[in-house]
């Protein structure tokens, strides 16, 4: 059972928290180890790329001011509860965050250029005439202010991880700086206890420079695309309106949307967007709803239609009444789960989290193991080129790319389904659908519109065709069943002219009758005529035939004798054959479930391409049914409108509602598509494999960028090609691992244009 039914019967609550400061994978599970040995937290887990928490806590739990201050201990800055404000906070943080990085940047950029300049002396014609020792204590102070401002982030964090008895990659980066720098500071000014080893002192003050400069762009570079990852969240916010025109007594005032409660009536004119949910109650119009469906043509709009906050009126003015305001509204729910998604973990993710928590001490036995090796075992061994191979390897170790590998992708990919009309609840959701092996269809109004249609009218001998519609819909222009708004339906299309009925009357079980154009008429099934003793003049044999083909035949008589026959069905939407040939095309076995007879089942099946159709099930064995499917060994996704289907949609493996804003649909399904348009499924099941591709790829050169970096920087080349990795290259190399990660997330906008 998914661990959502858990905690809706555990009675467990949730909360998600905003969190500053953090800035790799160790920070992330110091903050969730942190969070989980709080009272009454059940879980926690922390998203690195979103800076969020979302707490799972029990009714007895120690309240939010504990958590603030578990936080705060910890080193990290609680920067509030998602929702509360309007305003981001982790948005603001990262701006923040970018604003100072640039300044340090800068000047980190200027101070190492100079440095550089002073260390290659020899390089400049104008900087010989300076004395080398004068030089040194100007690169010294110019250092200082690199190593201990411009990088000053580092040391903040290494010390956090300290306090915590643990380390990060700021630890890596603080000791590798430190060590150059310290290396350096020492020739500077003892140069005779290097000397007396017979050692030529150098100093590395540039490269300790550089190294921290080079670490900033990476994380400015970082932030940067970071807030690229969450644009789909901040183009859903900029969709709401700000003001709504209310009519209160007989008055039109505009008023800010908060103001607005449940009930009011509201004038939206052309042009405008439609500030809450509601019921429209007079007028009319067509509204673009792309930003809840993905679907650019407008839909048409009556009076009793719904329609959504944010969604834009394009022509005519109508009033409708206020149901939904506030975080209640369709466009209010599809943000906090695109949030909650965003700030959701793929269990893929739990393999970096476990390689990130054992991976920074590793690296520092690996770097002590090459200092040793270099100082001490090597032939003629030179304490500086121990060093920097040891500063080399802390660098280009440090696991940034490793903590950003899986959220990042994520982000994109569920912020992407968002602005396409697909919910897809976050990284597990994500991780399931792209292993599925079967998908289930229900039948009615999920593969087939959900409405019954007139498919055949078949007149009789000497019986005109409309002549023979008109006669039928005047009778059934009275009547409300199902089936006769089906035909009335039909005769309006055809611009067909009612008559008066006279001495109408409903016959239960049967049909109807009445008088139309001074002509008794009966209209009804079989048995109906045959209790009339009407003659069937060979259409019964046609009636028969059409059965077979899964429709309902209404026969029509007058004059003692059958006129025609009218076939409808609940036929398949146009959409739903290349969709089910697109799902076998990636290799999954699409099957059909229903209630209806096998006859009836079968003919929808031939007719949208389902060779496996599960017929005659009730609704409450539906979920039993995907129940047996999972014990026969596939991973099942439940395709169904998200109301009567959700005890299936939960029960699935993937429970994906199509066409569906009720707050069942979001609760019970893992994806909502918000449009009727089957092919929303093959996009979200694709949409899966591509972000999950992403995610694989980022994972393989996360681990691939730090297993061969490390030998070469611990100098394996060197016995053979003579090659020894620079420090200040290791901290370039470094910078833009994380940087490609992050890059190749945002590449799944490109793959979407192409799907």
């Amino acid at each position: 059972m998914k661990s959502k039914t858990t905690v809706e019967h555990d009675t467990s609550q949730k909360i998600t928290i905003s969190i500053g400061g953090m800035t790799c994978a160790a920070c992330v599970r110091r903050v969730e180890s942190a969070l989980k040995l709080t009272k009454g937290v059940k879980d926690a887990s922390v998203n690195f790329a979103t800076a969020r928490a979302t707490i799972i806590y029990s009714l007895d739990w120690a309240g939010v001011e504990e958590v603030k201050k578990v936080i705060a201990d910890t080193g990290y800055e609680f920067l509030g509860v998602v929702g509360e404000t309007l305003e981001d906070p982790v948005e603001a943080a990262r701006q923040r965050d970018v604003k100072e990085l640039k300044l340090k940047f800068v000047v980190g950029v200027v101070l190492s250029v100079l440095i550089f300049m002073g260390s290659m002396q020899h390089w400049f014609p104008f900087l010989r005439t300076i004395p080398r020792q004068i030089m040194l204590v100007a690169l010294f102070v110019l250092t200082t202010l690199v190593v201990f401002w411009v990088g000053s982030r580092f040391y903040r964090g290494a010390f956090k991880a300290a306090k915590q008895k643990t380390t990060d990659m700021n630890t890596l980066v603080a000791v590798g700086a430190l060590s150059a720098y310290l290396y350096s500071t020492l020739t500077t000014f003892r140069p005779q206890f290097f000397a007396g080893s017979g050692i030529t002192p150098h100093v590395y003050f540039d490269g300790a420079a550089m190294i921290i400069t080079l670490v900033l762009l990476g994380r400015l570079l970082e932030a940067r695309t970071k807030g690229k990852t969450s644009m789909a969240i901040k183009r859903l916010m900029g969709l709401k309106p700000k003001t709504a025109r209310v009519i209160r007594n007989g008055e039109e005032t505009d008023i800010p949307i908060e103001n607005v409660v449940k009930g009011d009536l509201i004038l939206v004119r052309p042009g405008e967007k439609i500030p809450t949910d509601g019921v429209i109650v007079s007028g009319g119009s067509s509204i673009d709803e792309s930003m809840l469906t993905g679907e650019s043509i407008p839909v048409s709009k009556e009076k009793g239609n719904d329609v959504f906050a944010a969604t834009l009126n394009k022509s005519g003015s109508f009033t409708f009444t206020a149901t939904k305001v506030g975080a209640e509204t369709v466009l209010a729910q599809i943000i906090r789960l695109v949030e909650e998604a965003q700030g959701s973990k793929a269990p893929i993710q739990r393999v970096a989290d476990k390689v990130a928590s054992i991976f920074v001490p590793v690296v520092f036995c690996i770097a002590a193991l090459t200092f040793i090796i270099w100082y001490f075992i090597v032939p003629e061994p030179i304490f500086s080129r121990a060093l920097l191979n040891f500063v080399s390897v802390l660098i280009i170790a440090c696991p940034c790319a490793m903590g950003l590998a899986t959220p990042t992708a994520v982000m994109v990919g569920t912020g992407l389904g968002a602005e396409n009309g697909i919910l897809i609840k976050g990284g597990e959701s994500l991780e399931k659908a792209h292993k599925l092996t079967t998908i289930v269809f229900d039948k009615t109004g999920t593969l087939t519109r959900g409405e019954p249609e007139v498919t055949d009218i078949v007149p009789a001998e000497g019986v005109v065709l409309k002549d023979l519609l008109e006669i039928v819909a005047s009778i059934e222009a009275v009547s409300e069943h199902p089936l006769a708004q089906a035909i009335v339906k039909k005769a309006r299309q055809e611009h067909v002219a009612f008559s008066p009925v006279h001495n109408f009357e409903a016959l239960s079980g049967l049909g109807a009758r009445g008088v139309v154009n001074n002509m008794e008429v009966f209209v009804g099934n079989q048995r109906l005529m045959k209790k009339e003793e009407i003659e069937f003049h060979g259409l019964d044999q046609k009636a028969k035939t059409l059965a077979n083909e899964g429709k309902t035949s209404i026969f029509v008589a007058g004059s003692g004798r059958v006129m025609g026959v009218i076939a409808l069905s609940d036929v398949p939407r146009e959409s739903a054959r290349e969709t089910v040939a697109t799902l076998k095309n990636i290799g999954l076995n699409v099957v059909m479930i229903t209630g209806d007879n096998e006859k009836t089942a079968r003919a929808i099946g031939d007719a949208v391409g389902i060779d496996k159709v599960l017929a005659e099930v009730l609704p409450g064995d539906k979920a039993s049914e995907i129940r047996r499917l999972k014990e026969e060994g596939y991973i099942v996704a439940m395709v169904g409108d998200g109301i009567n289907d959700a005890p299936a949609l939960t029960t699935a493996d993937i429970g994906i509602a199509i066409g569906a804003g009720t707050d069942v649909a979001l609760e019970a399904s893992d994806i909502t598509l918000m449009t009727d348009d089957l092919r929303a499924v093959p996009m979200a099941i694709k949409l899966s494999f591509q972000t999950m591709r992403v995610i694989k790829q980022n994972l393989f050169w996360a681990f691939f960028y730090n297993s061969l970096g490390i030998p070469i920087a611990a100098g394996i080349l060197y016995p053979i090609f003579g090659i020894l990795l620079n420090p200040v290259f290791a901290a370039a190399a470094m910078a833009m691992s994380s940087v490609s990660v992050v890059s190749n997330s945002l590449r799944l906008r490109r793959m979407w244009a192409k799907l």
